[in-house]
């Protein structure tokens, strides 16, 4: 078998949602189908405002009756501050979990290696914890939350350690964003990031937070640019700066990987059509990019 890595991820955390009314409370504020959710089902999604721009992404698992989301570390008090304002009389406790660290783990064989299909969402207990493969794409790997210690388990199956840096390279080369380092909170709209292809916006549930904005985007084409790979000649540019073709704004810079060589860029469709087919380069401060079109995408 081929090689896998765990990759720890301290700049994500958890938050547990607990109470017999978990499940209607979050149902009513965030973009998946918290219905699909379980043991053995992972799920990725948002929490928008109600003007329906993004303010957190997270995926969502469940172990012995707690509802687990998993976010960034740096905006996780946000996040549970502003579903607590929402809590009203309803039956829920949120707070912060620890217990738990998560990991993302890639290769071709990971999935095989800890018990668990090729198969987006698939999740099982692991090691005291929860190990599923992503929601997103079966491609991106597996996701992990373990206690401490737990790593000895993952050393057991034959995954080994690995770099932040190649996790970012993997999920980068896939066109996967990365919380708050490709969506601009109070600004990104799901649907230029993915999230429709990538199962993280449900059409067919009930009402949540900007809901409204989400739908009218879908079904009155107003998508208009969309986050994609880049291949960097040169040193990385900065998140935010400008990309232009020639003279004309063509887009900015998200994240990109510390090691350099590959980013993720948000960039004007039009830009895009006319890159593909051979009329001009596109520039950021001096340094060339080359956008790639995801396999998974459909613009």
């Amino acid at each position: 078998m081929a090689e896998s890595h765990f990759i720890p991820l301290p700049h994500r955390a958890l938050i547990a949602v607990e109470g017999e009314e978990r499940r209607t409370f979050l149902q009513g504020l965030v973009s998946n189908d918290v219905a699909k959710a379980g043991a053995g089902h992972a799920l990725y999604g948002a929490f928008l405002t109600p003007q329906g721009k993004f303010l957190h992404e997270f995926f969502l698992g469940e172990q012995d009756d707690v509802l687990l989301l998993e976010t960034e570390t740096a905006r996780r008090d946000d996040f549970a501050k502003r579903l607590s304002l929402y809590k009203l009389r309803s039956k829920v406790a949120i707070r912060a979990d620890d217990h738990l660290q998560a990991y993302a783990i890639i290769g071709p064989d990971a999935a095989p290696r800890l018990g668990l299909p090729a198969e987006a969402g698939g999740a099982r207990p692991f090691a005291g914890g929860l190990v599923f493969v992503d929601p997103r794409l079966a491609e991106a790997g597996l996701r992990a939350w373990l206690p401490t210690g737990a790593e000895a388990a993952l050393r057991d199956a034959g995954v080994s350690p690995g770099e932040t840096d190649l996790w970012d390279r993997h999920r980068i080369a896939l066109g996967l964003p990365d919380g708050s380092r490709d969506l601009v909170p109070d600004k990104a709209i799901l649907l230029e990031n993915g999230f429709d292809e990538l199962h993280g916006v449900d059409w067919q549930k009930g009402c949540y937070l900007g809901q409204e904005l989400t739908a009218r985007t879908k079904y009155r084409g107003l998508v208009r640019k969309r986050l994609v790979p880049v291949e960097i000649d040169g040193p990385a540019p900065e998140p935010g700066t400008t990309i232009r073709l020639g003279e004309t704004e063509a887009g900015e810079m998200r994240s990109h990987a510390s090691g350099g060589g590959v980013g993720l860029a948000m960039i004007r469709l039009e830009i895009l059509e006319q890159v593909a087919a051979g009329n001009g380069t596109l520039d950021a401060e001096g340094v060339r990019l080359t956008p790639r079109k995801p396999a998974w995408a459909t613009f």
